[in-house]
């Protein structure tokens, strides 16, 4: 299976070269292909808050290029640049909090900037860390995604129905993607016969980035509207809801892309299984539970325009960007150290105590 998916490998959104991180411009895909250069930690937050880059992730290795590209102008300036730096952790740390992948990688980051002292060239030593980072994700991603085939293969192993939210694949990671990769991978083993694809509002991240994705690989996909997939799970044979996660509390509540937490709930209503897909570092052990997150809200006049066009009346607009899945409405969490089955507390606990699957 490995070698259909890593065949599978068509699409990426970050590349590190000639000492620049390249991000492909998520904001105007599909329409365009655009590729932006960036040279400094400041411009590389800017990209995380304007969502050029998303999805934990791939958040989280361009935050790790970002420190690199940080420490380069600091060493440059001279002084004590590895004290300076800490300024640019926190700038990077602010562009995207609730993302538990970009505190994860930059903890990292500073521990390996607290040895360097080990090393003769540690600007060197930094940028290794950091594509050591990016190439850490793309296993993960392959990992996850043979032991999500293998789940789906247990439960239901014909061709099937799958229904997504949000974009989980090679966009935003550093591979083959985490929802989207165990949905790539049960495709190939020909045990997906079509994919409905919530369109994500407001950002229409299913629309404009996963039915893409897909569509580009061939895989049957039908986009539908987020309002629809009560009546798809009812009518349409789903038998898994499969996502992935922003945060993963210490309880196994899932913070993800608004909308998740309904599509649980009826999930559970029609008896379709919920897969969340997410790397060990989404695990978040020091939030005890989702509903201690505070939840950040976007600019609700986004709900009030199409095409740049007022809908109508201005008005109050509440437009939060995640939610909480409680954990007693999630049949499985798969990672790259091993699956959860009926996530809690003890049971996470004792996944973030083992090491990584080979």
């Amino acid at each position: 299976m490995r070698d259909r998916l890593l065949a599978a490998e068509k699409v990426k959104a970050i590349d590190w070269r000639d000492g620049a991180l390249y991000l492909l411009d998520q904001r105007v895909l599909p329409f365009e292909q655009n590729w932006i250069a960036y040279t400094s930690a400041a411009d590389v937050a800017e990209a995380i808050r304007s969502r050029v880059v998303r999805g934990a992730p791939a958040i989280g290795i361009s935050a790790a290029y970002a420190v690199v590209l940080a420490a380069r102008a600091r060493a440059a300036q001279g002084g004590d640049w590895q004290a300076a730096l800490e300024a640019d952790f926190a700038l990077l740390a602010d562009a995207r909090p609730t993302a538990a992948n970009l505190a994860w990688v930059l903890e990292r980051m500073r521990d390996r900037l607290g040895r360097l002292k080990e090393h003769a060239e540690p600007l060197t030593a930094l940028e290794a860390e950091a594509i050591a980072i990016h190439e850490s994700d793309r296993e993960a991603n392959l990992t996850m995604a043979q032991l999500g085939v293998e789940l789906i293969r247990k439960h239901q192993g014909n061709a099937q129905a799958i229904l997504t939210h949000g974009n989980t694949g090679a966009l935003v990671t550093g591979g083959f993607g985490t929802a989207l990769g165990v949905i790539r991978g049960a495709y190939s083993e020909g045990m997906v016969e079509r994919v409905y694809a919530d369109e994500t509002r407001p950002g229409l991240q299913g629309s404009r980035l996963t039915a893409w994705e897909l569509a580009g690989e061939g895989i049957p996909v039908t986009l539908n509207a987020d309002a629809a997939a009560a009546h798809i799970m009812k009518t349409k044979g789903v038998t898994w809801v499969i996502v992935g996660a922003d945060r993963i509390a210490a309880n196994g509540d899932v913070v993800n892309r608004i909308g998740t937490y309904q599509l649980a709930v009826c999930a559970m209503h029609h008896g379709v299984r919920f897969m969340v897909v997410a790397p060990s570092s989404t695990v978040d052990l020091d939030l005890a539970s989702g509903e201690e997150l505070s939840i950040a809200e976007r600019d609700g006049r986004e709900l009030l325009k199409v095409g740049g066009k007022p809908l109508g009346a201005d008005m109050e607009a509440f437009d939060p960007v995640f939610d909480v899945t409680p954990a007693d409405l999630i049949d499985v969490i798969v990672t790259e150290k091993g699956i959860i089955e009926r996530p809690d507390t003890a049971k996470i606990a004792q996944l973030m105590c083992r090491k990584r699957l080979h």
